[in-house]
């Protein structure tokens, strides 16, 4: 399965480097020399590129690719998400740690077990992570990733067990 570690942003300099948004907590490993990475161009076509160089610079990352050699090309680049193999991902040692993957598409209960929805993705922002579940009946609801709130999650067993604060349900 892959997974997005960036997005290029725009071109940077005249000799086919990339300005990169990092979407990964490993970017040294996901972007370290020769490590190969899918390319999901904006018309939905895919190409796998190897990575020559990468430095931070700006709150980004510079990345030379082997296969970009021109401003021209890395210009064409511009809005590409980067992917790569959630195989390649290190162990999580803390149990309260998990990939956006590992919960995508578990089961949302409530504490007595009545079933709520399936997590449909993970939201990051400013204010924190947030579940955004599909609910059983239809619509979305957005449950913020919290202890207090989200008390159990069991990967294996495939759910996720919530206990919302009064009103959280009623909104749509």
């Amino acid at each position: 399965m892959d997974v997005v570690v960036g997005r290029v942003a725009k071109a940077h300099g005249i000799t086919g480097e990339l300005a990169v948004d990092v979407r990964t907590d490993s970017p040294e490993m996901r972007f370290a020399l020769g490590s190969a990475l899918v390319a999901k161009l904006r018309d939905g076509t895919t190409r796998t590129l190897t990575v020559a160089a990468a430095r931070n610079h700006s709150g980004r990352l510079l990345v030379r690719f082997d296969e970009v050699l021109t401003r021209d090309v890395a210009e064409s680049l511009r809005g590409t998400l980067l992917l790569g193999s959630t195989d390649d991902l290190p162990p999580t040692d803390d149990p309260d740690e998990f990939y956006d993957h590992e919960l995508e598409g578990l089961v949302v209960e409530l504490l007595d077990g009545s079933e709520v929805g399936t997590v449909k993705e993970i939201a990051h922002g400013a204010g924190g992570e947030l579940l955004v579940v599909n609910r059983e009946g239809g619509g979305e609801l957005l449950v913020p990733f919290v202890r207090q709130i989200v008390p159990t999650v069991d990967v294996k067993a495939g759910k996720v067990v919530i206990d919302p604060p009064e009103g959280l349900l009623d909104a749509d």
